[in-house]
């Protein structure tokens, strides 16, 4: 049985529960939220990273990882992600269900406690994070920036964003730059921390199969320990449709060419069609059962994969594909053309069921995993009232097609990036 119950806990900071007595955990996140902005950036991305090393109580690895477990090998993990144009520094905790402690050890406060340890009361030497740590989340951070860069098909699609969203703080990498972390000065990030726990909008998560009355009850001590007042504000500009297109080649030593097309949609968060706007995404390109899949890569072989995504928060829809070189041309051609065929209504009805179960169907299965549930409630962060997974299958199948057509219809081109091979055989 899943109950959500959702409160304020001070001045922009939202406690929010979703008891599930399906699982055999529990989960817990604190999730801070900041403008994405050039010069805070990358040292607020070290931070979440810092903080889950270690806290006064727990000083170093030895220490912390001895509690974890303790508390039936509980894990702790940290994470950076873009919601719009803001910024998401994230803590987590995870472990068993209270009811499946050996002696009756009520492991869900214990994690909420751990929490707060680490966010609340750092490990300072001398008012400064750790060296030692500073140093190694330092160079882990330039690693994950690499790792993007290596991942030729994650990178495609960053370049494009980027391009795309240059005037705007959605353009901006999640970590910053290699060259943005290389500058990070260990004697500014006490400051940095203590602008986030003063002053960044807080979404805390707690799901799975726990009591969540002593843990908000934690949380909101933690809190008003703070005397916080009002946080950040937190916009996303949505660019409602695109003036003129842009494309851009880029050639790299890569044996498969990536193709990356970008559109605006006219619809984000919280407009009513953003249901209609999902399944038209999903019948373009979003789904296995697909126009893109199902002709581009299927029946032309114009690519060795073709697929589409819609970001609702932001706005915008993204056509990743890869491609050979010669192909590109005839790729981007076929992919349009794909997408006037939508315009145009030229789909059956079944096309649109399978869209709508496929859709649906990702939804319901949210509901299967505590990962997936978070990242669902996450991304409501912004809207005016919170809907559960299966409200949002049942908006996408009452969409008409109609409704899909004229979707499809407010799509402009914005973006075209091209990541070539270097000579013909390349």
């Amino acid at each position: 049985m899943t109950g959500i119950d959702q409160r304020p806990v001070c001045g922009g900071v939202n406690f929010r529960s979703i008891r599930d007595d399906r699982f055999k955990t529990v989960r817990m996140s604190v999730h801070f939220l900041w403008p994405l902005a050039e010069k805070t950036v990358s040292a607020n991305a070290i931070l979440p990273f810092l903080l889950s090393r270690a806290s006064r109580r727990y000083p170093d690895f030895t220490k912390l990882n001895e509690h974890l477990a303790e508390l039936y090998g509980a894990v702790l993990d940290a994470d950076v992600q873009k919601l719009g144009d803001v910024q998401v520094l994230s803590v987590s905790a995870a472990g068993i269900a209270d009811r499946y402690s050996l002696d009756g050890e009520r492991v869900s406060a214990e994690l909420a406690r751990l929490l707060c340890s680490i966010i609340f009361d750092p490990p300072f030497e001398r008012g400064n994070f750790s060296a030692q740590g500073f140093e190694q989340e330092r160079r882990q951070l330039i690693e994950l920036v690499d790792s993007e860069f290596n991942d030729k098909r994650t990178y495609a699609r960053l370049r494009c964003e980027q391009l795309m969203c240059g005037k705007e703080p959605y353009g901006i990498g999640r970590y910053g730059t290699k060259q943005q972390i290389q500058e990070l000065k260990i004697e500014d990030l006490a400051q940095v921390w203590k602008n986030l726990i003063h002053r960044a909008r807080v979404e805390i998560m707690v799901l799975g199969d726990c009591d969540p009355e002593p843990l908000y009850e934690d949380f909101f001590a933690a809190f008003h320990n703070l005397g916080r007042t009002d946080a950040v504000d937190c916009p996303t500009k949505v660019v409602r449709s695109a003036e003129k297109s842009n494309e851009t080649v880029e050639k790299m030593d890569v044996v498969q060419s990536k193709l990356v097309i970008g559109f605006r949609t006219g619809c984000a968060e919280p407009d009513e069609n953003v249901p209609a706007v999902k399944l038209c995404n999903a019948l373009f390109g979003g789904t296995p059962n697909s126009k893109l899949f199902l002709n581009v890569r299927e029946q032309l072989s114009l690519c060795y994969y073709c697929s589409s995504g819609y970001n609702p928060t932001k706005g915008i829809l993204l056509v990743q594909s890869g491609v050979e070189a010669k192909n590109i041309e005839p790729a981007k051609r076929e992919i349009l053309r794909q997408l006037e065929e939508v315009k145009n209504g030229n789909f059956t009805e079944s096309e649109l069921s399978a869209a709508k179960l496929s859709l649906s169907n990702s939804y319901r299965t949210l509901s299967d995993s505590l990962d997936g549930l978070e990242a669902w409630y996450l991304s409501q962060t912004f809207r005016p009232s919170v809907r559960r997974p299966e409200e949002e299958a049942e908006l996408v199948a009452a969409v008409t097609k109609q409704e899909v057509v004229d979707a499809a219809k407010n799509l402009t081109l914005d973006t075209v990036y091209r990541l070539e091979g270097k000579g013909e055989n390349a």
